[in-house]
């Protein structure tokens, strides 16, 4: 990890600036995943000319199927491994900014495909990285990668933690900090641009239908009214919503691209929970049902192939002090207001875009009127063994 001037590196504004993204051209991979369809709109939202680029989305509950996330972006669909496909968008949309999103993101997914992942993942990131030195008006680039880089999971990890994996998504999403560091000291470092990773917890929220994922495996449940399995009830996992989050990867992509101090910025970034906050998988499905009224049940065991740590745990100190972020929902929050998007689309299905747009602007207004809080001067919760 390069060393960070904290004197330097002075806490900005709590949220992405609309003065600084209207007009803004981004290029947004993955913006048809959970987590890119929630950045799309918000982008949307701030006036930024969103370019997004992915794979079409995978099922027709998703955010970005359901609120028509197409409809506030440029929509390409193609394949981050076509590197002729990238050229060619990337070309086309002469980003100033990049955030990259696109990447075979479950873990259990991984351990079937390795090597789809390998490929998508990181072949997919060098694919994008290799373009981009070509892109003469870019200013600034985040490639978001993941919790689940850190060797030691079970330990309260900053970003100086050693990186790892000890499956093929975590190693993976390693192999992109290596990429990412490589690119950002060859290449862009000389040209004045800014390249950083960001390594965000674990997120819910509206839209999100992936498979082996806690709260889609609810929503699953309800549907079919069967139970949910819970695998691991007791493990503990950084959640936050998925603006929380998305908040992070805005401002700091911000920052790299425009801030005079932007060369004292880190090169990586936690975005997570402040510790103490984190509700167990047990926990977090008894919100998630108590929220919605109602409950199919739950049945606790493991399906014989459980391969994920029982706790992940994230020091995001630094973002807080370089940014002036943090969480601004507590882990209860984030799972009422996933359940009360859930709830409204069930009872109004054209209302997905509208709920999603709507949670964005109470967020936005919650957080101009926030008091930040210094996490470098909280003491650190106990490291689980």
């Amino acid at each position: 990890m390069e060393s960070m001037d904290l004197a330097n590196a002075r806490p900005a504004a709590r949220g992405p600036r609309p003065e600084f993204w209207s007009g803004k051209r981004v290029l947004l991979t993955g913006h048809t995943g959970f987590k890119g369809a929630w950045t799309a709109l918000w982008l949307s939202r701030l006036g930024a000319r969103v370019v997004g680029f992915a794979l079409p989305p995978d099922h027709p509950g998703t955010l970005y199927a359901a609120a028509n996330v197409g409809e506030a972006c440029r929509s390409e669909i193609g394949d981050i491994r076509d590197r002729a496909r990238v050229e060619a968008v990337v070309r086309d949309s002469r980003p100033q900014v990049v955030i990259h999103m696109a990447a075979q993101a479950l873990v259990r997914r991984g351990v079937a495909d390795p090597v789809g992942t390998f490929s998508t993942n990181v072949l997919g990131t060098v694919n994008l990285l290799e373009t981009l030195r070509r892109a003469d008006e870019l200013t600034g680039v985040l490639v978001v990668t993941s919790d689940k880089v850190y060797r030691n999971r079970g330990h309260l990890c900053d970003e100086d933690a050693a990186l790892g994996g000890a499956d093929p998504y975590s190693a993976s999403k390693a192999a992109c900090e290596h990429v990412a560091s490589g690119f950002a000291a060859t290449y862009f470092a000389a040209r004045g641009v800014r390249l950083a990773t960001a390594r965000g917890g674990n997120v819910i929220g509206g839209g999100d239908r992936s498979e082996d994922r806690i709260v889609p495996d609810c929503v699953r449940a309800l549907e079919s009214g069967q139970p949910v399995l819970l695998r691991n009830p007791d493990a503990v996992r950084p959640w936050q919503h998925v603006i929380d989050c998305v908040n992070g990867y805005l401002m700091y992509v911000e920052r790299l691209a425009s801030a005079p101090d932007r060369a004292a910025l880190p090169r990586a970034l936690n975005f997570g929970p402040a510790p103490g906050q984190q509700l167990s998988v047990r926990e977090l499905v008894s919100v998630f049902f108590e929220a919605l009224g109602r409950s199919p049940g739950a049945i606790h065991g493991s399906d014989g192939d459980d391969i994920e740590a029982q706790a992940l745990l994230l020091d995001s100190s630094r973002a807080g002090a370089c940014l002036g972020w943090r969480c601004l929902l507590s882990q209860r929050e984030a799972v009422t207001w996933t359940a009360d998007w859930y709830q409204g689309v069930r009872a109004r299905p054209d209302a997905a875009r509208a709920l999603a747009e709507q949670q964005i602007g109470t967020f936005s207004q919650r957080l101009a009127g926030s008091t930040f809080v210094d996490q470098t001067s909280a003491p650190r919760a106990a490291e689980a063994g």
